[in-house]
Parts: C-alpha cells; sequence; structure tokens
C-alpha cells in the first residue's frame, strides 16, 4: 500500500435531524436515508470546491439519529441503531466509493454479540466502500461502552478492537468520540498503536469562549503529535432542544497544536485544511523536546493506573438494565473516591 505524501481533508459541519418523533423503525430509516441523501450533494459539491485532493471527509457525532431522550435501551436499539452491514452503511459506502475517499462518521449501532444493548460508533469508509475501523465509544454518561461489558468484549474483539487505529494510504486513522477528546488516556492508547490523524465526531456547544474540549483539542494534538479533525453539527432539528444549542466550530489542529481551519455555526464546508504526512512523520522522527511521544516515561504511570479502579467494569453483561443505571452506577464511583480521599467533602446527589 502506498502512501499519499500530502491531502487536503474536511471537517463537514451539517446539520443532524433527530429521529426521535419516529414512529417504529420504518420511519426511522426513511428520515435516515434522507439525511444521507443529503449528504451527497454536500460532499460533492464541497470537494468541487476544495479539490480532488480531498480524500477524507469527517461528518459530526450521530448525524443520523440524534440521541435518545426518553427512549430506553430497547426502543433506541429497535428505533435508531444501525446493523453491521445494515443500508445506511451501503449508502454511505456508494458515497465514499464515487468520490473516492475516507469517508468517518458516528451512528448509533447494534451488536448480535450484545442484545438488549447498542453502542455509539465511530467509524470509518474506504474508497471501495468498505468499513476499515469501528471503534466504539468508551466513556459515556447516558449510553453502553465495551467498558460497560469488558470481559465479553475483550474476548469477542480483544484489546485491538477497544483501540482500533486503520493504516490506510492516507496514514493511521484512529476515532475519538465526543467527550471523550476530554480524556488523554484514550488519545495516549491509539496514538501508541500508530495513529496519526484523530477523527473527532462531535456535538457540542461552541461560541468564542474557549470551552474545555476546545483546549482540550489543542492538548491532545501537541501530546500525541497527531492531526485532530473535530467535526461539529451544526445544530439538531425534529428535536425539543433548541436547534442551534450545538453549532459550529468545526476545525483542523496539526500536530504543533495550530489551527489551520475552523468554521463557525451552520451548515459549512469552510473547515477543510492540508494533511502533511510527510512533515508529521519527519516532526515524530526529529529528536528534541518537541518530541513528546519519544519522551513518555509510561512505566512511572503504570502502577497507579492498574490499582486505580473508579468506574466499574461489567456492569451491564447481562444488559438489561434501565436508563437509570448509568447516574447510579456514577454515584456510586463519586461515592468511591470520596471513601479513598480522591475527592474531598460529602456526598452531594
Amino acid at each position: 500500500m502506498s502512501n499519499t505524501d500530502s491531502f487536503r481533508a474536511l471537517a463537514l459541519q451539517v446539520t443532524c435531524r433527530a429521529v426521535n418523533q419516529a414512529t417504529d423503525r420504518a420511519e426511522a430509516s426513511v428520515l435516515m436515508q434522507q439525511a444521507i441523501a443529503r449528504l451527497g450533494p454536500q460532499i460533492a459539491a464541497s470537494i468541487a470546491f476544495i479539490g480532488f485532493d480531498c480524500r477524507l471527509i469527517v461528518l459530526p457525532e450521530y448525524f443520523l439519529t440524534g440521541f435518545p431522550l426518553s427512549e430506553s435501551l430497547s426502543v433506541w436499539t429497535e428505533k435508531a441503531c444501525l446493523e453491521f452491514a445494515g443500508p445506511e452503511y451501503e449508502s454511505l459506502g456508494q458515497i465514499a466509493q464515487k468520490h473516492r475517499i475516507f469517508l468517518a462518521g458516528n451512528a448509533y449501532e447494534q451488536d448480535a454479540n450484545f442484545p438488549g444493548l447498542y453502542f455509539q460508533t465511530c467509524f470509518v469508509i474506504d474508497p471501495g466502500g468498505t468499513v476499515v475501523l469501528r471503534y466504539r465509544r468508551l466513556n459515556s454518561m447516558f449510553a453502553p461502552t465495551p467498558h460497560d461489558v469488558w470481559d465479553k468484549y475483550l474476548d469477542c474483539y480483544g484489546l485491538e478492537g477497544v483501540f482500533p487505529v486503520a493504516r490506510t494510504d492516507i496514514g493511521n486513522l484512529a476515532a475519538i468520540a465526543s467527550d471523550e477528546i476530554l480524556f488523554p488516556e484514550l488519545a495516549r492508547c491509539l496514538a501508541l498503536r500508530g495513529a496519526e490523524i484523530l477523527l473527532h465526531s462531535t456535538s457540542e456547544v461552541y461560541g468564542q469562549a474557549r470551552s474545555p474540549k476546545e483546549a482540550a483539542k489543542v492538548s491532545r494534538a501537541v501530546e500525541n503529535m497527531a492531526y485532530v479533525i473535530s467535526a461539529n453539527s451544526a445544530g439538531i432539528t425534529n428535536s425539543p432542544i433548541p436547534q442551534s444549542s450545538v453549532d459550529g466550530g468545526s476545525k483542523i489542529i496539526d500536530y504543533r497544536g495550530l489551527v489551520l481551519a475552523e468554521t463557525g455555526p451552520g451548515e459549512s464546508m469552510a473547515a477543510f485544511a492540508e494533511i502533511d504526512l510527510a512533515a508529521l512523520r519527519r516532526y515524530r522522527r526529529r529528536p528534541g523536546l518537541t518530541n513528546l511521544l519519544a519522551r513518555q516515561r509510561l512505566e512511572a504511570y503504570a502502577q497507579d493506573y492498574s490499582q486505580g479502579h473508579v468506574y466499574p467494569a461489567n456492569t451491564m453483561l447481562d444488559g438489561n438494565v434501565e436508563r437509570t443505571h448509568f447516574i447510579q452506577t456514577q454515584q456510586a464511583a463519586i461515592a468511591r473516591l470520596i471513601e479513598s480521599g480522591v475527592i474531598e467533602g460529602d456526598f452531594q446527589e
């Protein structure tokens, strides 16, 4: 496989049309296919403007469905979660094939190995229309994760399936979902597996004041010497949430922490930039103060991480839980942190 020294990438900022009001799977599927049908012309026009060396397009978080509100896990699984080889992936694959691009995004997904549950999945589709990366969000407040079914998930997919990196002819791609950008351990595990470009599908508040997530995007790029391509939504419609609550700020950050492109609110293809793989690789091979990957002393931290137990694994192995499970599990984690002296004070619900 030959590598491309440089190409252009786009964080495509599009509006999410929620499917919460759909009465069943058939109605939700129509809405999802309509969303994909809108994407086709938008991607074609964006490439025509940017240039045909635009080889990577990243879409926002849950761009096909929005997120569950009052729906139970079983209801949302049935109504809004994609199947491994479902028609939505096929339609997205056709777009990737037509334009000869790598297409990245985020969706809720079923898994036959875990009936009754779903995972929020970041995916990458290659120019042949094949899903070459499938990362399941590891840190989530209100959705099941691989950590919640840890032992069985490892049996099914191994640790490489938890921290996947796709080695492609446009570099080594990995994915981070939404507020996982705030968890440096995840990005570091991906970087240690060779990730060069971190694909960040998100749906978040954007404004002139730099939020923790904005700081985290720059930090993850610098500390891992990697590009960060962050695609935010251009609002969410068909939802009781005010439409523009999550809108704007899609951006591309290089391995030095420089913001190469950034867009304001609304649907936009303005967040595109050159990805210079050759320069990144030279930077990573150069000894010196800025080579943070080569300066890592991982053994110094290993004991604290191996002995620290905060949020427990395997709490959803039976698959039969309600949404209250998530907040109750976090409350128990806070109580343990107080008991162990990590957090000071009394527990407050």
